[in-house]
């Protein structure tokens, strides 16, 4: 073929396409055990900093099988409904009806974790929440986000913010009253309230909304043998 033709750099062209496209499906394929391997790992990370344990990551499917001995699906009413607690996508958990709960034993004591979810400013934010054995008074927390503003919104994923969560109630006088997250040196009436980000109002709201919006759908759950 003449090198020199527009056929023959077509079909040099066309043949290279393919290559690169045939290497990266395979180097793709190749390292999608690990890419799930660290996804699973950085949950497990997640679940366990709700429960104010911190691990590397070597040690963290180790300490995740030691301090969480359950875990199980529940629907908005409270009731167990059969599924796999940690494959549950927190993203869908409002529309298809089931909400991970996993139980850790810490210090003796058990200790219920809680997925949460919702959007902030520039994504999505997640995180867990976990509660004593009253079902109602917090133990610890852990949050995440996909792109909030660096310095900003961001310091939602930071210790000093979850480090305000513990002790407060999400029931008071038995009735729901989920916890706040307000504006630094604001209140909020009849509930228990942390400060949110200051310069980082629209991702604190929707932390807040976050809060409130997954937690209500647990109350069937935290109200039940209390």
């Amino acid at each position: 073929m003449n090198r020199d033709s527009n056929a023959y750099t077509i079909t040099y062209a066309s043949v290279m396409v393919v290559l690169v496209a045939v290497l990266l499906a395979f180097t793709s394929e190749s390292l999608r055990s690990y890419q799930k391997k660290n996804e699973a790992d950085d949950k497990r990370q997640q679940i366990l900093r709700s429960v104010k344990v911190s691990v590397s990551g070597n040690e963290t499917e180790r300490k995740y099988k030691e301090l969480i001995k359950e875990s199980f699906l529940v629907n908005d009413k409270g009731e167990r409904i059969t599924g796999d607690a940690f494959a549950v996508d927190a993203a869908k958990m409002f529309s298809e009806n089931t909400y991970p709960v996993f139980v850790a034993h810490i210090d003796g004591g058990t200790k219920y974790v809680l997925a949460m979810h919702g959007m902030g400013l520039w994504g999505p934010v997640w995180g867990y929440i976990s509660v004593n054995e009253d079902k109602n008074t917090v133990f610890g927390t852990d949050f995440s986000h996909q792109g909030e503003t660096p310095g900003l919104g961001a310091e939602i994923a930071t210790s000093k913010f979850s480090a305000q969560f513990p002790g407060k109630h999400i029931f008071l006088e038995n009735e729901f009253k989920s916890i706040a997250v307000v504006k630094p040196g604001k209140t909020a009436q009849g509930q228990d309230y942390v400060d949110g980000i200051s310069g980082g109002t629209i991702t604190s709201n929707a932390v807040d909304q976050m809060i409130r919006n997954s937690l209500k759908h647990y109350v069937g759950f935290l109200n039940a043998k209390k």
